[in-house]
């Protein structure tokens, strides 16, 4: 395939996907923005995590949160759990790779705090485990994922909040996830600030 044409089909897969997230994941969208806007407000915060581009995705978010999205605002309470690797590796080396977030989430997990649990195959046994240590703590869960959602779609509370990219493309996913951490930091925004002039 020549290289534009085939670059043009990557951006148009990708427009596709989005259109059929818009459609069915606006709704969640909105809900997941206001669980995490009533966390916020009730002093609680958002730990997130994912492995490979999700972890970049869980740290972009927080990035977003702690620092600004668009406009200037206090800074907000969120921590990615992937960032500090001598908490990781150590939990890697001294239990399994599959503890790595679960027991930051048990150490710093409060009641009524968020875990934004990022995974496009929903199949990440870490964020899985993670996902169980933020029920134990009475925490709510939002899930970025894709394809059919994966081990993780069985572990979820009715109180927590999936929202899956209709796709079985891993690019696909993680550019829709994108978009909608994008969407909750507006949202968030607009709830805390208003509509921008």
């Amino acid at each position: 395939m020549d290289p534009v044409e085939h670059t043009i089909a990557q951006f148009q897969a990708s427009i596709e996907t989005k259109q059929a997230a818009m459609s069915m994941l606006a709704a969640p969208i909105a809900m997941a923005s206001n669980m995490i806007f009533n966390c916020l407000m009730q002093d609680g915060k958002v730990l997130s995590c994912g492995n490979g581009g999700s972890a970049g995705d869980a740290q972009h978010f927080s990035s977003e949160m702690l620092n600004r999205y668009d406009r200037d605002r206090p800074g907000l309470p969120a921590m990615a759990l992937s960032t500090d690797s001598s908490t990781v590796t150590s939990i890697a080396n001294d239990y399994s790779y599959d503890q790595i977030f679960a027991k930051q989430v048990t150490a710093l997990g409060r009641k009524g705090d968020i875990l934004l649990a990022v995974s496009t195959s929903g199949n990440s046994a870490n964020v899985a485990e993670a996902i169980k240590a933020a029920h134990e703590r009475d925490m709510y869960v939002i899930a970025l994922t894709g394809k059919d959602g994966g081990s993780m779609a069985e572990l979820y509370s009715e109180n927590d909040i999936e929202l899956r990219v209709p796709s079985n493309v891993t690019a696909r996913i993680q550019e829709t996830h994108l978009v909608i951490i994008h969407c909750l930091c507006e949202l968030i925004d607009i709830q805390l600030m208003g509509k921008p002039e």
